[in-house]
């Protein structure tokens, strides 16, 4: 049985906010259930494991799981929320004596290897603009408006009959980019706030309403929505459509249809 597992659900700065003292960020701080570490998932199953992104919240969340090791990490791009861990796991890879296997668009991994040069000392490098393969799922990936900081790349898994996208980093997409969120039985789409009122030129994520919207487009069986700040409360009733729903740290959904 595969599953998914959130061990972030974040956005840049995660939750809380260290200068912050908004009401969401002081019940992080206190009872936890706000916290959020920058977006990461695990798909995990009888034919392997895998992660998406490894940002500079990489090392804890490894120790929350209990893990000592992972071999295969799929980066959406190249910004460090999205990366800021790999050092640390390219430094694990030197110490356990094994090989890591980075996944990215080539650009990405362009980028990625221009910051951190020395990573293929201990890392294998992997293009995947025209699909991979891993832990048996189909993944293709797809390049996707990310607004104010360009783009990031959002992938769309095949197994089994079951369709899924994850897609952290994204706003406004246009009718192509939008073509791969057809016929899915999940979409786990980046919300940062519930509706963001600062000028669209600065923004780089969908709001919740906005995501909404797409949603009422696209029609997923099911919409998991990660990549959140400060502004999502999850203790608050936002009066989510009954197939939508905010990520929790350390959720797991299992990958199959009902």
């Amino acid at each position: 049985m595969d599953q998914l597992v959130f061990i972030g659900t974040g956005d840049a700065m995660g939750v809380p906010r260290m200068y912050c003292d908004c009401e969401v960020c002081a019940e992080a701080r206190d009872s936890g259930m706000n916290r959020r570490y920058r977006s990461s998932v695990a798909i995990e199953g009888a034919e392997g494991a895998f992660l998406i992104d490894c940002g500079p919240d990489f090392r804890g969340g490894m120790e929350r799981r209990g893990q000592r090791f992972v071999e295969r990490i799929l980066v959406t791009h190249a910004h460090f929320d999205h990366i800021g861990g790999l050092p640390e796991w390219a430094d694990a890879c030197r110490w356990l004596d094994r090989r890591g296997q980075l996944y990215a668009p080539l650009e990405v991994l362009d980028t990625i290897l221009r910051q951190y040069p020395w990573l293929g000392r201990n890392l294998d490098i992997h293009p995947v603009d025209d699909g991979v393969q891993l832990a048996c799922w189909q993944v293709q990936a797809w390049k996707v408006f990310h607004g104010k900081n360009g783009f990031s790349y959002a992938y769309r898994l095949e197994k089994n009959g079951f369709a899924w996208v994850y897609c952290s980093d994204a706003i406004a997409l246009p009718a192509e980019q939008k073509i791969p969120l057809q016929g899915l039985d999940l979409l786990v789409l980046g919300t940062s706030f519930y509706r963001e009122n600062a000028e669209f030129l600065t923004r780089s994520v969908y709001d919740v309403t906005e995501a909404l919207e797409l949603l009422r487009e696209v029609k997923p069986g099911r919409t998991i929505f990660t990549h959140m700040s400060h502004d999502i409360d999850l203790l608050s009733d936002y009066r989510l459509p009954e197939e939508a729903e905010f990520a929790r740290t350390g959720q797991v959904v299992v990958l199959r249809r009902n």
